[in-house]
């Protein structure tokens, strides 16, 4: 059957379509080597990094939203108020040195401010100087004088007449060195003979309250404040027509821009106590100033209240040690007084025309002043009750 068939496949060998294959020949491992070495295979790669997807950021609802622009908001509105801060303290004019008064009272309780109101023309120009009615005097001379008191026996704003009849001190003049001896004259003169540096001594020794800080203002930077603010309000109790000043108010309530207002606090004329209304009015006006600049409208918002601050700087002259949180002690002191935490007064006079060889003065209650002035510097509350002359 074998024979038929032809001759047997080796085992294991599987025909392809009929054709015969040759048996596998036998590897003994010497053909490979002949070959060189077996190739060692690469290092398998490593695993892919496995790449984690941060879920989709859920959207932030919207009182998340106000609550971010917020915080926003009052970080700009502390770095802003800052940079004003900073900005406002290097403007101040300190050229008062309170210090190099000789002969000073010693130090009281409590701490007092001499805020003044210069009539200087300085920062106005020749077309604004008519409009205001000013004049064009030169120098400098003040139109009003006040003492504010602070301490725990209460906040006192006392009044002093510029035509006040006082003692002067001894000084230098400034401008010739001139020395002048001791002598009596109206307060005004002492400030347009020595500015503040004998206008302090003045002060001192008339009452014997020693001047913590002083600070003051013209017309100029007087004007710019009112108008920074916005004009402040004010009432009357009568028609007021005053043609020196040009002051033109019927009697009710009133919203005075600047010029309105410096005209309201210079004249005199048509006050019934002439220098000692003034004064008042000058208190009064003050007052309702400085409430109205600490409305957070102007105050709490750098960007409105620095219009205000520079245009009280341009013309406000302070002593050397007034540093803004001074400066700003005062301010909440007059505005405190608005609100009733005070009291406003004129220093007790008994003579409203004393004849003097300088015209007439003011001559004030000797007893009444001192107790007063007791009362000040003991910083005790106040219980005078000054007289209507």
């Amino acid at each position: 059957m074998s024979d038929r068939l032809g001759p047997s496949m080796p085992r294991g060998v599987p025909a392809r379509h009929g054709v015969p294959t040759k048996p596998a020949p036998y590897r003994t491992g010497a053909e490979t080597s002949a070959l060189g070495p077996e190739p060692i295979p690469p290092p398998p790669s490593p695993p892919a990094p496995t790449v984690r997807r941060r879920a989709p950021k859920e959207p932030l609802s919207r009182r998340r939203r106000i609550v971010r622009l917020a915080i926003v908001a009052v970080s700009a509105l502390l770095l802003a108020s800052g940079s004003a801060y900073v900005w406002a303290d290097t403007q101040l004019h300190r050229e008062v040195d309170l210090g190099r008064a000789p002969d000073r009272p010693p130090p009281g309780k409590g701490t007092n401010y001499l805020i003044v109101g210069s009539d200087s023309r300085e920062g106005l120009s020749e077309e604004a100087r008519k409009s205001l009615r000013t004049g064009s005097a030169e120098g400098r001379r003040t139109d009003s004088m006040m003492v504010l008191h602070t301490g725990a026996g209460g906040t006192t704003m006392m009044s002093l007449p510029r035509d006040s009849w006082v003692d002067v001190p001894g000084f230098v003049r400034p401008e010739t060195g001139r020395r002048y001896g001791p002598s009596q004259n109206k307060l005004n003169a002492a400030y347009a003979m020595g500015g503040p540096d004998l206008l302090v001594p003045t002060i001192e020794r008339n009452t014997g309250l020693r001047i913590d800080h002083y600070a003051e203002i013209g017309f100029a930077g007087f004007v710019g404040v009112v108008d920074a603010v916005g004009g402040v309000r004010m009432c009357v109790d009568r028609d007021i027509e005053d043609p020196k000043s040009g002051l033109d108010l019927k009697k009710g309530c009133h919203t005075l821009d600047g010029a309105k207002a410096l005209a309201f606090v210079r004249q005199r004329k048509q006050e019934a106590e002439g220098d000692l209304g003034r004064a008042q009015n000058q208190r009064k006006f003050l007052a309702a100033l400085a409430d109205k600049a600490a409305t957070p409208g102007v105050l709490a918002n750098p960007f409105a209240a620095v219009p205000t601050v520079r245009a009280g700087l341009d013309t406000l002259i302070v002593d050397k040690d007034m540093g803004l949180p001074t400066l700003m002690s005062l301010f909440e002191a007059v505005k405190g007084v608005t609100s009733g935490n005070g009291r406003q007064l004129n220093v007790p006079v008994s003579n409203t025309n004393l004849r003097t060889s300088k015209g007439s003065a003011v001559q004030w209650n000797a007893a009444q002043a001192r107790r007063l002035f007791d009362q000040l510097r003991n910083d005790q509350p106040v219980t005078i009750a000054p007289p209507t002359p």
